[in-house]
């Protein structure tokens, strides 16, 4: 008769193998527009050479903790102000425009100019349906698309970020300081729009993305956590209240029919 043995092992617990990080839109309100974040990894390249960077454990470890969201829609804007002296968005791109000017209205959107860090940079703010969450402790930090070249360079620097999306899950939005106003702003469908890096609570631990349901559960969690930055300065605060109203879990896999 053959006996089996288990060993408990303590790197058997909930806190290792990957770290699953669920992904959702807030709305299926043209969704088709919105493709899902992917990882960062540039497979096309050259391989053939054993010191090919390619080939590289250290540089395949870095792009591995990235993933990348990409922009929606084609966009082509500029900054001035009108006859009394207020700052406005100018659709450079006319009748040529792929968008609706009321609907780049509804996507884009000018701060205050109080608003604003310093006074000769805009800050402009593109709305997106993109959510992260997670069962255990995940930091989500925001940041440019730093390993993707443009030939033309942004006039300016997106704002960063970076908060607990297992406690705080929030709808990302691009968030743009303008450096320079007097050169327009190009965006491109498709290309990268920013990039989101995800940690636990070790380095060691990879991250598994997953598409996650809009569970009831979470839907009535993210009401009650949205929309307090209107209303309170310094919403991290708020976190230990948040946890005392969130669901034990939040991340329910995707299941395609």
């Amino acid at each position: 008769m053959q006996i089996t043995v288990t060993i408990d092992r303590p790197e058997d617990g909930p806190r290792s193998g990957p770290i699953s990080v669920g992904w959702f839109r807030t709305t299926d309100k043209n969704a088709v527009l919105y493709d899902p974040p992917e990882r960062v990894s540039f497979r096309q390249t050259n391989k053939t050479h054993a010191k090919s960077a390619s080939r590289c454990p250290s540089v395949i470890q870095l792009e591995s903790r990235y993933f990348m969201v990409k922009c929606p829609f084609d966009i082509h804007i500029g900054f001035g102000r009108d006859d009394k002296g207020k700052a406005v968005l100018i659709n450079r791109a006319g009748a040529a425009s792929p968008i609706r000017a009321n609907k780049l209205g509804e996507a884009l959107t000018l701060v205050n100019e109080a608003e604003w860090r310093y006074p000769d940079r805009p800050t402009i703010q593109l709305s997106l349906p993109y959510c992260f969450i997670a069962d255990e402790l995940v930091f989500v930090t925001q940041l440019s698309a730093f390993m993707h070249y443009r030939r033309d360079p942004l006039p300016g620097t997106i704002f960063g970020g970076r908060f607990p999306v297992n406690v705080w899950p929030r709808p990302l939005m691009w968030a743009f300081e303008w450096h320079e106003p007097e050169k327009d702003i190009i965006l491109k469908r498709g290309e990268p729009l920013f990039y989101c890096q995800f940690e636990g609570d070790g380095p060691e631990r990879p991250v598994q993305m997953v598409e996650a349901e809009r569970t009831p559960e979470l839907q009535t969690y993210m009401d009650q956590i949205g929309g307090v930055v209107n209303y309170v300065n310094q919403t991290f605060g708020l976190f230990k209240a948040a946890e005392a109203l969130r669901p034990q879990r939040l991340l329910t896999p995707k299941t395609r029919e």
